[in-house]
């Protein structure tokens, strides 16, 4: 269990804001922080089947501090959805707790009478404000996720904005339409939710907002291609094209952002907007105002690198398609977050609602997750609170050449350096450090041991160090001595 949990089990605190010292990480109860889980399909606050208890109990257990949730507006089909069997984004009917209450009017698409979009729910609220500070006590930071592609018929036809499931006389003819100002008056009822929501959750430190999650899904703008020697059309299909959200969407996207500040402008903590910008990477063009959080899906690391100038935290916000191995995931977060990322949240799907300790080892979904990755996650985040993190840049220098692997480099220059090596060694690896005596060590990414010491002295020349054996990478933490 790393140190900090005292830190974590500490009371009330101002909200976690960008460290103004090194604004690519988070300063929250007065330290320099980066977020890291494997959490569930962020179900756990509207699916009233989920034990949130047990949940972030097994968070906090397995050394992670990060969780997202979705805030009531979208909703899954059980057993269908993106082939997720177990689902807790996907309540079963009877389950599902919405911000608003029900009417006396039968015929919710997924049970139960429809909803009245005037009229709250104050079990939902209850419940919202008691996961928050269940959270708190535990040091887990919670993303609350406002809005989300609906992605087909399916979602829309169980979404509390479909005029189908409500009492309230809307119409809308499109429901890719949805998150758009051309929504038919809906945006109303948006704006209520969110400002209610902003309301509830203000005196909770450990939230961050999130506008919308993959908003490019209904309103995609092509951006580019991450291989463009394919062949038509799989050369502009997922997952080869980059996408981003389209002029409609950014313009509703940018009115939602305005709602939480001019909401926060009367209220005492003003908290975190994200912004879900693209899938893969892409150099950003602008953001929503008022946005300080920049999300990224599915992610390379030129993610991080290609926007590393913006200052502000690159979030790793969301993986889990690629099977139900843990090294995929395990790479990809080392990959990401020695590449300057402030945050990695992959799908765990070891947690579903009848198993909210994350032991369902049953196949169930695209992806994976399992005691072993979060245990593995941790060694990561330890890892990285380890360093002098509020020093640390991305340092694009410092390796010159690592035969046969990939590096990523981490520094405080003249002082302290973290390095991964991506792929499987033995690598030579030549670095170029300021003179002086290094010590430090070779660490296993899967177990946390040391796998060797090492210590080197430069004279300011590059310099050749081989490094252990290793398959699916090897870290190396560098400290300069004291002269």
């Amino acid at each position: 269990m790393l140190a900090g949990n005292a830190w974590a089990q500490s009371g009330p605190a101002r909200p976690i804001r960008l460290n103004p010292e090194n604004p690519h990480y988070f300063l929250y109860r007065g330290r320099t922080i980066v977020l890291i889980t494997s959490g569930e399909h962020y179900g756990a606050v509207i699916n009233t089947a989920v034990d949130y208890d047990r949940y972030l109990a097994t968070l906090q257990a397995d050394g992670l501090n990060y969780t997202r949730i979705f805030a009531g507006s979208y909703v899954e089909v059980p057993g269908k959805s993106f082939g997720i069997q177990r689902n807790d984004l996907a309540p079963a009917p009877g389950k599902f707790l919405a911000p608003w209450a029900r009417s006396s009017t039968p015929g919710y698409a997924g049970g139960g009478n429809k909803f009245d979009l005037n009229r709250w729910n104050p079990a939902y609220f209850r419940r919202l404000r008691a996961f928050l500070a269940d959270a708190a006590r535990r040091g887990i930071v919670v993303e609350i996720t406002f809005f989300s592609s609906q992605y087909g018929e399916a979602q829309w036809k169980l979404s509390p904005f479909n005029p189908a499931n409500n009492v309230n006389g809307l119409h809308l003819s499109d429901w890719k339409k949805i998150n758009t100002l051309e929504n038919n008056g809906i945006v109303r009822y948006q704006e209520a939710y969110v400002r209610r929501i902003v309301r509830e959750v203000n005196p909770f430190g450990n939230v961050i907002f999130e506008i919308q999650n993959e908003p490019w899904s209904d309103r995609p703008a092509p951006a580019g291609v991450i291989n463009p020697y394919l062949f038509p059309p799989a050369r502009d299909n997922f997952p080869n094209n980059v996408q981003t959200a389209d002029a409609l969407s950014l313009a509703w996207q940018a009115a939602v952002a305005q709602w939480i500040t001019s909401e926060e402008s009367a209220l005492p903590e003003h908290h975190l907007i994200a912004q879900c910008y693209s899938n893969f990477g892409f150099p950003v063009r602008k953001l929503v105002p008022g946005v300080s959080v920049v999300n990224f899906h599915y992610a390379y690391p030129e993610a991080v690198t290609w926007n590393y100038g913006l200052n502000k935290p690159i979030a790793y916000d969301e993986t889990g398609f690629l099977g139900r191995g843990n090294a995929a995931y395990r790479r990809q977060a080392w990959n990401f977050m020695l590449s300057g990322g402030s945050t990695f949240d992959g799908l765990d799907y070891s947690f579903s609602p009848a198993h909210p300790g994350g032991n369902d080892m049953a196949p169930n979904g695209p992806g994976g997750g399992s005691p072993a990755l979060r245990s593995q996650l941790h060694i990561l985040r330890e890892f990285l609170q380890s360093l002098p993190l509020v020093h640390m840049q991305l340092d694009r220098g410092t390796v010159v050449h690592a035969s046969g692997v990939v590096p990523r480099v981490l520094s405080w220059p003249g002082h302290t350096y973290a390095m991964y090596l991506d792929g499987k060694g033995p690598s030579a690896v030549t670095l170029k450090l300021p003179r002086g005596h290094y010590s430090g060590r070779w660490m296993n990414v899967v177990t946390g041991s040391a796998v060797a010491k090492a210590r080197l002295s430069s004279t300011g020349a590059p310099i050749t160090i081989e490094s252990p054996k290793f398959t699916d990478g090897i870290a190396l933490h560098l400290e300069r001595a004291q002269p």
